[in-house]
């Protein structure tokens, strides 16, 4: 039989909650359960699950003192019982059976209380652990955040209670290869665990976490401290913000929202334009809805903007549609999984104020998409390699001669996210609406900025925390939709190096095959801007670009009499070896007009090395795989005499690349014979 006692308590979430202890026969331990009226506590309990929440139920004393009370009735009646006897009729035998029977039922009563007694011990030790429990499975791994006003200091009850709960141990991982929870989560429980991994292989970042953050939470100040004394004119251009989103996370929104509002002054910020490219997520239609109302209802002089898309266009089209709704002066293109820095505007307004023609860009903090922490990211240049991968990359030698890390740089293109002139972006033509999902449009505006009258800059002291995705949510590989960009972007503005797109993706130079669209308006574009050439670009905004222009041949090397190719062996390691041909990335080979033979790839940019295939001398029969500088430190013979379908013989050593018995060795020639896939120039 079970059976309950009731005790009204003060618990946060209700303040009639009740606290039911049910004491189970007999000999299971009291379970404490939070009720919502007494009805359930009275009742016989069949659920009898735990909610360890509450301060246990001290029964000790009012028990203790009820047996005392008894113990002195029961003997008060035993000794008036004896008295009357006594006067009767005096019976020695019988007052010794009495006190014998009054001895007998106290050492009863006691032992009956002691039981009693070890049983609420073990009461209370199960609700204190269970307490405990109950404590570390709800916490959240957060990341500091400012105190918020209307917190009140804890009970001191209460921290000491936390200070005496006994230590848990950590919860199981549920999911312990995920990227997730590498170095987060470790106290959720595997409910909640399971939660956060099925919102994060749909977001590629912590909606979990992101949904239990304050909206307005503080962000570390990350800027060069010669900002802070920094002086911006008063009469800056107005300002529109675009955000664009794909089914992005709702707290990612309205965190974006939350901080432009707050850290945008508000005679500068005219408008907000959020572009849905056909979202499918039903939170971002009516529960966004209501969101922007509340904030337009808040801010009435404020312009917010929705535009959405009947079908997913990708990036530049999202892009320009917020361009095309814009009226502001000036127009800053951001993604929506941000969160903007205090006195981000007003550095990148002052920019164009100044120049018109000036393209900028703020300096991107990174949030990690695990903990959603802000890491400092430096100031750098925007940069690409040569199949229009972006990446991060040094100013030039003069910037920093300057001993200024809160100048504006030059940049040789930007990231994605950008700020300018509003008429002068569309004079420029805005994007190119004819790339397709994700990629390569950035690096196009770039180029067309450059050539085409303008500037690119990045400005220090203007900060943006940013989201990096562990996945994007356009498509789970984007390389087809890159690739296909890049060839637009090479056909339309690269001219004679248009080809060095083909190597890097490892194209043949004609029939490659894909679709790259139109490409007519955006031509008569360039023809009526009258944009420089490329070279021009090459030679005097991005000048580490190697140009690649004494290619002479790439692709898979054969050996027409052994029928394998050439690899680049394990990596790492400096030995290449012949194998079966399948003209993949290991055995991607580039020949130059120098006679040098990379193997396992080459490197867009002049500061990088090559890995070249060498002869390493001492007679020894293997070749080598070593970064060409290195080798010809070592002295090592790194030019190689070659035709198509005839001999690889070393200039240096006179001594030729052969296969033997399946394996690479360097000998004297016997007229083997290696073939490359692709001719580029006649050698």
């Amino acid at each position: 039989m079970t059976y309950c006692i009731v005790k009204r308590i003060e618990a946060p979430e209700r303040s009639d909650t009740l606290l039911c202890s049910f004491l189970v026969e007999p000999v299971s331990p009291v379970i404490s359960h939070r009720c919502v009226s007494s009805e359930v506590c009275f009742s016989r309990c069949k659920d009898q699950s735990a909610c360890f929440k509450m301060r246990p139920v001290s029964l000790k004393r009012p028990v203790l003192a009820l047996a005392v009370i008894g113990v002195f009735f029961y003997a008060g009646t035993f000794l008036k019982s004896g008295y009357e006897h006594m006067d009767t009729k005096t019976d020695t035998p019988r007052m010794s059976r009495s006190s014998s029977d009054l001895e007998a039922s106290i050492n009863n009563l006691y032992k009956v209380i002691r039981a009693f007694e070890q049983k609420q011990d073990v009461m209370q030790k199960m609700l204190e652990e269970g307490n405990s429990r109950a404590r570390k499975s709800a916490e959240v791994e957060l990341p500091p955040v400012k105190k918020q006003p209307e917190q009140k200091e804890q009970p001191k009850e209460q921290i000491q209670e936390v200070k005496e709960a006994p230590i848990e141990k950590k919860s199981h991982k549920v999911f312990p290869d995920s990227a997730l929870f590498k170095d987060w989560g470790e106290n959720l429980s595997e409910d909640d665990q399971k939660e956060a991994q099925g919102l994060f292989q749909s977001y590629g970042y912590n909606v979990f976490l992101s949904d239990r953050l304050p909206l307005d939470r503080a962000l570390p100040d990350t800027r060069d401290p010669r900002c802070v004394n920094k002086r911006y004119p008063k009469d800056l251009p107005n300002l529109g913000v675009v955000l664009i989103y794909l089914n992005e996370a709702l707290s990612i929104i309205k965190r974006a929202l939350r901080s432009i509002l707050d850290r945008t002054p508000q005679n500068l910020l005219k408008e907000i334009i959020l572009v849905d490219d056909n979202s499918s997520n039903e939170n971002l239609k009516g529960d966004l809805d209501l969101y922007v109302k509340s904030l337009e209802q808040q801010n009435p002089s404020l312009r917010i903007i929705r535009v959405r898309h009947n079908e997913q266009r990708g990036l530049a089209y999202a892009r320009a549609s917020g361009w095309r709704a814009a009226t502001a002066d000036v127009v800053a293109i951001l993604d929506a999984h941000i969160e903007v820095h205090d006195m981000w505007a007003e550095p990148l307004l002052t920019q164009i104020k100044a120049d018109r023609t000036v393209v900028v860009s703020p300096v991107f903090d990174r949030v990690n998409f695990d903990d959603l922490k802000v890491i400092q990211y430096l100031p750098a240049a925007h940069a690409f390699d040569w199949a229009l991968w972006c990446m991060y990359e040094g100013f030039t030698p003069e910037y920093y001669k300057l001993n200024d890390s809160s100048l504006p740089g030059k940049s040789p293109s930007v990231m994605g996210i950008l700020v300018a002139d509003r008429k002068f972006l569309g004079e420029i033509g805005v994007l190119d609406e004819g790339m397709k999902v994700y990629g390569g449009e950035n690096v196009e505006l770039g180029i067309r900025v450059w050539t085409c009258g303008g500037s690119i800059e990045v400005v220090p002291c203007s900060k943006i925390a940013h989201i990096e995705r562990y996945h994007k949510p356009y498509l789970p590989d984007l390389s087809p939709a890159m690739k296909r960009n890049a060839l637009r972007v090479a056909e339309i503005w690269m001219d004679e190096y248009k080809h060095n797109i083909n190597l890097a993706w490892n194209l043949p130079f004609e029939n490659h095959g894909i679709d790259i669209g139109d490409i007519t308006e955006r031509k008569k574009l360039r023809e009526r801007l009258n944009c420089k050439p490329f070279k021009w670009y090459l030679e005097n905004v991005y000048p580490k670009l190697d140009p690649w222009d004494n290619l002479l041949a790439y692709g898979g090397m054969k050996n027409l009499d052994a029928d394998m190719c050439l690899d680049q062996g394990p990596v790492p390691g400096h030995t290449p070896i012949a194998y079966n041909c399948y003209y993949y990335g290991p055995q991607f080979t580039y020949y130059r007009a120098n006679g040098e033979l990379y193997i396992g790839g080459i490197k867009s940019h002049k500061y990088n090395d090559n890995r070249c295939l060498t002869d390493i001398g001492s007679k020894e029969p293997e070749p080598g795989l070593f970064n060409c500088k290195e080798a010809m430190q070592k002295g090592m013979g790194i030019y190689w005499e070659f035709s198509q379908g005839k001999e690889m013989k070393n200039r240096q050593t006179k001594r030729c690349l052969e296969i033997t018995k399946g394996k690479l060795v360097i000998q004297e020639c016997s007229g083997q014979r290696w073939e490359i896939q692709n001719i580029i120039k006649a050698f």
